[in-house]
């Protein structure tokens, strides 16, 4: 007879599993994460919640996790790591989302990392694939024409994939140069859309029912994020792009990244991405150190009083 560990049955709540799902949506949406990872992580978060069962993950303290972390002690520096990443990143989550008003993890005694930027995409990258989406788009099927005002928006307008796919339909007038966008948090944020977008979108909305909730429907509801990574990879296959490195998700730093290259500013940039926090908007300013520096060179006050000097 096989031995090894007895199986436990887990008494993760319903309205756990809930939390520990939309987590693993994000995953698989948003940053792209192999089956392997998300089904890691969310293993890990479902011990975690039998761990502290009966208190809910959306009710967790610091010192909840440090106890239930404790039983950590005698796994491998491997394993140890995994777990905690997937819990710094699903309290992150909650935060972020408005599903919490704090992240317990952030007080854990664990090394403190910046999160790392996605595969960045290079403006040669962008003009191909456009060049791709507008080539279908042109002959006007439904599918070519909703997928290039999606792109528009993500990477023009810097939308989030969840912000995007959840557009209202009554979000977009073709007299407006902007949007009004819920944001995490159910904040609100205006974003401006430009030219270029604002005939995508004009070109798509004549596709959308007169009934539809949604600017980009799906049957009864939205676009799905999922689906929308799965979109957009295939046609950065088709584009000759490597499609791992492109995702909702990398488009929208691609916006920032971009617009700090040409020269704007992080507050600017702060709002337009709907960051609460300017430090999160701060992590793009590595991109370009040496446009930082000539920046400084030719528009400090000393530096225009030194060539005086010279």
């Amino acid at each position: 007879m096989a031995r090894g560990r007895p199986k436990t049955t887990l008494r993760t709540s319903d309205a756990d599993l809930a939390l520990i799902g939309r987590f693993a949506e994000m995953l698989a949406a948003d940053r792209g994460s192999s089956p392997l990872t998300i089904s890691a992580y969310t293993r890990d978060l479902s011990q975690l919640a039998d761990n502290i069962f009966p208190i809910a993950l959306d009710e967790v303290t610091p010192d909840d996790l440090r106890r239930a972390l404790a039983a950590m002690a005698g796994l491998a520096a491997s394993t140890q790591a995994r777990k905690m990443a997937a819990i710094a990143g699903f309290f992150a989550f909650l935060e972020e989302e408005g599903l919490r008003g704090d992240n317990p993890a952030m007080a854990l005694a664990r090394p403190v990392r910046q999160r790392p930027l996605p595969r960045l995409l290079s403006h040669a990258d962008i003009a191909t694939l456009f060049a791709y989406l507008e080539e279908r788009a042109a002959a006007g099927a439904a599918d070519d024409v909703r997928l290039l005002a999606l792109v528009e928006l993500l990477y023009g307008s810097g939308l989030r994939a969840s912000e995007l796919v959840n557009l209202p339909r009554r979000a977009w007038s073709a007299q407006r140069a902007w949007l009004i966008v819920r944001g995490k948090g159910g904040k609100e944020r205006m974003v401006p859309v430009s030219t270029r977008a604002r005939a995508a979108i004009r070109a798509w909305a004549v596709h959308v029912p007169a009934t539809a909730s949604f600017l980009f429907p799906a049957g009864q509801g939205a676009l799905s994020r999922v689906r929308l990574f799965q979109m957009l990879r295939a046609a950065a296959a088709a584009a000759g792009l490597d499609p791992a490195g492109v995702s909702p998700h990398v488009l929208r730093h691609a916006f920032a990244t971009h617009l700090l290259e040409g020269g704007t500013d992080l507050r600017s940039l702060q709002s337009l991405l709907g960051h609460a926090d300017i430090a999160t908007t701060e992590i793009y300013t590595h991109v370009d150190s040496r446009r930082l520096v000539d920046l400084v060179n030719q528009r400090h006050p000393l530096s225009k009083l030194a060539k005086r000097s010279g």
